[in-house]
Formats: structure tokens, sequence, C-alpha cells
């Protein structure tokens, strides 16, 4: 471990984080359908991760695994229904001991009352993008609402602690952001900013799924089949439509909304990093943006996330701290929502317990990738039978291959060679020439699970619901 002192003072961590943004709707991951030159700034000033990925892809398991360095069958938080456990121990809470003011500011989405803060307003469940209630530390549960947009006001309730907080002491913030999640409502101001744009179409919007499991077929997140007008903007489509034309209707409508939501939370990024400067902040304070997963945008024709593709998998993940990380920096490491909260307590200077599951990659960031860095992930989805009736699943990623086990009402592989098939679109689980690799990645799940304290799932074959969540 650095030690964070060296006769300065310990960096103030400003965690920012959205919801649902993927890192191909932003222009330094190479996005094709929008801009976002705040979050570029960002990245130009630090370093950008282009393979960090979530380990259980849907919101509140996410957040817990960020908040406690573990999986979620540590944490206790497998899906969206289970109420998180706050005795235990988490970020904020190792926090303490190093002398840090800890405020979590915006969507919290676990259920139970926020511990660990010395401070906390955050909306309820999802919360709402105009005129949202909070929910305040001293007055649980009762809510206060407050008049204007989401995006701008958790931006407001960002600084105006950061300016309450006492400057002896350095800050621990949670500025999480309710947007871009669906149903998607832009700021008025962004009301026009895509309205005559066409959006480019991602090349998989098409997918037939052919050659892939059962599970994916019939995973009801399609444009063409599940998408509720409310995702339209409240906008039905046109009745003559059908086919590929009530796709490209649909995706042009949602995309957007969602691209409208993504601009607020760019403009907000940018206040956030004047105001830094302009207090004398910026050189001194962490600034990390994320998102709590990805999401498809009409990728494979679908919304949403929760599958172990790529487009869901995949969290944009960008760190400055002109104090010590280097301008302009790429690296392509796997890296974790486990590894956010090690990370974190490693440049406070504070202890990691040893059951914390994820590893610092605090010398990534330095260009000083450690030899034993890990070069496969594991990843494990449970959420079946529930909204969209994606099947539960678990699998890996390697720099080059990727497999998943879908386990819930199936038992069911896919396998893909990210390098020849970078869209996912080929499952080669039965070619041939695939078998030895195949075998291997196996016996590296197998080592992850045990590693990780994860039993080897046993197909459920729980009859598939014919009742459809829509």
């Amino acid at each position: 471990m650095y030690s964070c002192t060296s006769g300065r003072k310990k960096p103030n961590i400003l965690f920012i984080m959205s919801d649902d943004h993927a890192a191909h709707a932003i222009s330094c991951y190479g996005s094709k359908i929008n801009k976002t030159p705040q979050i570029d700034r960002l990245a130009r000033d630090g370093i950008r991760f282009d393979n960090c990925f979530c380990t259980n892809g849907i919101c509140a398991p996410s957040r817990a695994t960020i908040l406690t360095g573990k999986y979620s069958h540590k944490n206790g938080l497998i899906d969206n229904k289970v109420t998180f456990d706050g005795s235990q121990q988490t970020l904020p809470k190792l926090l303490k001991p190093a002398g840090y003011q800890t405020a979590m500011i915006g969507k919290w989405h676990l259920k139970t009352e926020p511990t660990g803060f010395d401070y906390y307003k955050v909306v309820p469940d999802q919360g709402r993008y105009f005129n949202p209630v909070f929910q305040e530390k001293g007055n649980w549960p009762n809510t206060i609402e407050e008049k204007g947009y989401a995006t701008d006001i958790i931006t407001d309730e960002t600084i105006k602690y950061i300016r309450s907080a006492d400057p002896e002491k350095p800050f621990f913030v949670m500025c999480h952001h309710k947007a871009p999640h669906r149903p998607w409502r832009p700021d008025p101001k962004h009301w026009e900013l895509f309205k005559d744009r066409e959006i480019p179409e991602p090349p998989t919007l098409f997918d037939t799924y052919e050659g892939k499991a059962e599970a994916v077929k019939n995973a009801e997140m399609t444009l063409e089949h599940h998408m509720h007008p409310m995702d339209t903007g409240g906008i039905p489509p046109p009745p003559e439509l059908k086919g590929k034309d009530l796709v490209r209707w649909r995706y042009q409508q949602f995309m957007r909304n969602y691209l409208a939501c993504i601009a607020s939370i760019d403009d907000n990024i940018g206040r956030i990093l004047d105001f830094l400067k302009e207090s004398g902040l910026e050189d001194n304070t962490i600034v990390v943006y994320t998102s709590d997963q990805g999401f498809f945008l009409g990728d494979h024709g679908w919304f949403d996330k929760r599958l172990m593709y790529e487009e869901s998998l995949r969290m944009p993940l960008i760190i400055r701290y002109p104090e010590e990380i280097p301008k302009e920096q790429v690296s392509k490491d796997i890296v974790l929502n486990i590894d956010f909260a090690p990370t974190f307590l490693d440049f406070a200077g504070a202890d990691i317990p040893g059951d914390i599951q994820g590893e610092s990659f605090r010398k990534i960031t330095r260009g000083r990738t450690p030899g034993n860095w890990r070069q496969a992930m594991y990843y494990h989805y449970y959420e079946y039978p529930s909204w969209h009736m994606v099947d539960a699943h678990y699998g890996i990623r390697t720099q080059r291959y990727k497999l998943i086990h879908y386990y819930g009402y199936t038992d069911e592989w896919e396998f893909f060679d990210l390098k020849d098939d970078p869209h996912e679109m080929d499952n080669r689980y039965k070619h041939p020439e695939y078998q030895s690799t195949i075998a291997d990645l196996k016996k590296q799940i197998y080592t992850l699970q045990a590693k990780y304290g994860d039993e080897k799932p046993i197909p459920r074959q729980i009859e598939k619901s014919k009742t459809s969540m829509f």
C-alpha cells in the first residue's frame, strides 16, 4: 500500500455514479451516438478503464457490491428484491477511522436506511426526474420535496455538502444520480437536443439469436415486443409500423430521450469540476465517474441490462487525481466493482479488511499493473423469474473469451471468441476447435467459485413462466 500522506493531506474522494449509463454512450469510449465533453475532460486529466466490469448486472446488487467490496452472495443482496443489511461492514464505515467525513447524496436504492454516513440525502427507490422527494439524515423515513430536475438538484446538494464540510478533514462523498434510468425524462433545456437527429443504429439491432441459448431468445427486453409506451415518452408508435420498422421507430424514440438525460449528467459533471477548481480543491480531490452497470442501447435488439453480454457487463470508469495519477492514461486491465472499495481505502490510507474480495487497483492508475493481476473475471446474475425474465446465469470473461452458463429454467452454455466476434453474434460452444479452451474455462470458473465462496449452482429446471412480466 502506498502512503497517502508523505507530508501532504489525505485526498478527498468524490465518487460520482449514474444509473444505466452505457460506456458506448460516452464519447471518450468511442461513442458514435453522442458527445460527452465534460466526462471526456475528466478522462483527459486522468485514467480511463476500458475493461471495468460489474459482477451482477443489476442496480441494487451492484451498489451493494461497491459498498462492501464483496460479491452479491457474500453481502446478501443478490437481486433487486432483497433488502440490504446495513449493519454489515461498508466502505464509509471503514473510512471513518482514517479521519474521513462521509456523505451519500442521490440515488441509494437499497431500501434500508443508509448507515455509516455523517450525512445523507437520498431519493426513495428509483426517485423522480422532476420535483424529486428526498429522505435526509435525522428525518428518516420522512420525505421532503425539492423543486427542479433531479440531476441538477443532486449536484446542487453535493456542492452544498462539500462547501459545508470541515476543511481540516478529508471528505468522501457519493454523488449518485438517478439518470439515465428509465423511464427517460430529459430536462426541458435538453428536449430539443436530439429531436431532429437520426441516431446511428447498432450493428446488432436485428440479431436473430440463431444458435444462441433459449434463455437469450426468451429474454423479455426486445424493442419489438417488450418496450412499453412509457419508454418512448408516452408516445405510442404509428399503428401501421411492424417488424423492423417498429424496432427502428422505438429505437429512435427511446435513444433521443436516453441521450438527452445523459447530456444533463455531463453538464453537471462539468459544474462539479468547475466548482472544485474554483474552490482550490481540484488537485487534492480524487474524482471518480462510473455507472452501476452498462445498458443495451438497441444492441441485439434489446434495452435494459442483466445479461453477461458486453454492453451490459461493461461499466465506464474514469478516475482523476492530479497529485498522483498521470494524465491521458487508458488501461485494458480487468477491474471489477468489487475493487472499488479497497481502491478507495488504499488511496485514503485506511486499513483494508481481509474479508474484502476485491483488490486495490491503485498501482494500475499509475501505470504499474501488478504482475499477478487477474486475467479473468467471474460474474453471477440471480434475478429470475422477474422483470425481463432473464435466466439466472454465471460465467467467466478473459481478455479474449467469454463462457456463460444459464441454469435457472434451462441448462445451457454460450461461448464467444471476443477477438473474432466482438459483437457476440456467434455462439461457438459446440465448435470442435474450441473444446480444449472451453474445458479450461470451466476449470477456471470452478476455481473462481471456490475462491469467492460461491457454491456451484445446480440447474434448477424452474418451469418457465408463461406469464409475461409486461
